[in-house]
């Protein structure tokens, strides 16, 4: 095995020590996804605190969203009664545990609660800021569950349906249903693994992806049809504002998708979406694989993967935008795509690189009902 890999093992056994530890004493333990979490974010928070449970600790779920809920798309998880909101923490927990959250901004309100609590951080973003006391953080890794069920399997939990549902959610989200360059040897046998306990992974396909109100097609259509394309910059983009959402009918976090719609433009290899929330406009951000749009966004005060980013701004539509054109002429590109082997080695044995990619990754999915059995058998 590389350096890489001895460092993240040494990592994951001294989190694996402290997690412990913690279960042991009694210890209340807070596990925190980013602000308006995704499939990976709270999907890993959720699979982690059910395994904790098991041991007999103490342990709860936050994350910081106005208003708290989760998201559309999310509502079949199990372990949902262990989510707690963000203005009932009183107390400082023992051990806060940050999933899929590369910094502490990411944290959103939750940041308070760092201060006096250790603080362990396992995310798999090559930006993490590693602002805890202990940090598991693996680029290489296809999403942070996959990191989460090393982590359970060290604690020697078994894994069953419930588990294995929020760790395939995390999974599929983030390698975009395995399209993506991050899907390798050990992403497909950890997905076999996961469907042997007897999850329906068409449902929840179906919920992430194939569920939408008629009012999501409709405003598509608009924004879509708003559209611009400009071959000079490479660049496809888009925007929604909060009155296009009103009228709709639709909440924030149901046009997510938008963005993988607009990212199949061939003409270019960015696509860009601007979401209006508030005082301000979320962008997010895509590469077909010749861009880096994390760096790209890092210098626009967001961050990300190499293919998938994004960043929050308080500008004009038309400032934002032409902040945009100024950093891709700066934004560094990656190694050609298409002049990379279509077969590659298995990124997980070993740290060798995987095939070029040809597609970015997806993030921040959305839907809110509490649902029932996507997740058992």
């Amino acid at each position: 095995m590389s350096d890489v890999s001895d460092l993240v093992a040494g990592d994951r056994a001294a989190v694996v020590a402290a997690l412990t530890a913690a279960v042991d004493a009694g210890d209340d333990i807070l596990l925190v996804a980013h602000v308006n979490p995704d499939g990976d974010s709270l999907g890993s928070a959720l699979a982690l605190a059910l395994a904790l449970r098991t041991l007999g600790g103490r342990p709860r779920v936050s994350f910081d969203a106005e208003p708290f809920a989760v998201p559309r798309t999310l509502h079949f998880l199990a372990g949902q009664e262990l989510l707690v909101d963000p203005v009932t923490i009183t107390t400082r927990p023992g051990l806060v545990v940050c999933l899929d959250t590369a910094s502490r901004s990411r944290l959103g309100r939750l940041v308070r609660i760092t201060g006096g609590s250790m603080v362990i951080v396992v995310d798999h973003h090559a930006s993490n800021t590693r602002f805890g006391d202990l940090n598991l953080v693996d680029s290489e890794a296809a999403s942070t569950s996959a990191m989460v069920v090393d982590l359970i399997d060290a604690l020697g939990v078994e894994l069953d349906a419930d588990l294995a549902a929020a760790i395939y959610t995390g999974l599929v989200t983030d390698t975009g249903s395995f399209r993506f360059a991050a899907t390798t040897p050990a992403v497909h046998r950890l997905a076999a693994r996961l469907l042997a306990t007897g999850i329906r992974h068409d449902l929840i396909s179906r919920a992430l992806w194939d569920t939408h109100r008629f009012g999501y097609l409709k405003l598509l259509g608009e924004v879509l049809g708003r559209a611009r394309l400009e071959p000079e910059h490479d660049l496809a983009w888009t925007w929604c504002t909060q009155a296009d959402l009103r009228n709709a009918g639709l909440d924030y976090d149901e046009i997510e998708g938008f963005i993988d719609t607009l990212r199949t433009a061939s003409e270019a290899e960015i696509a860009l979406i601007c979401k209006q929330e508030g005082d301000v406009w979320k962008v997010s951000v895509r590469s077909r694989g010749s861009v880096d749009v994390g760096a790209l966004c890092a210098g626009l005060g967001g961050g990300g993967h190499r293919l998938a980013a994004g960043f929050v701004t308080s500008a004009e539509l038309a400032e934002l935008m032409e902040a945009v054109r100024a950093a891709l002429v700066r934004a560094p590109r990656l190694p050609d795509p298409v002049g990379g082997a279509l077969t590659g080695p298995d990124a997980a044995a070993g740290r060798t690189p995987a095939p070029a990619p040809v597609q970015g990754q997806v993030q921040d999915q959305g839907w809110a009902d509490r649902g029932s059995a996507v997740s058992v058998r």
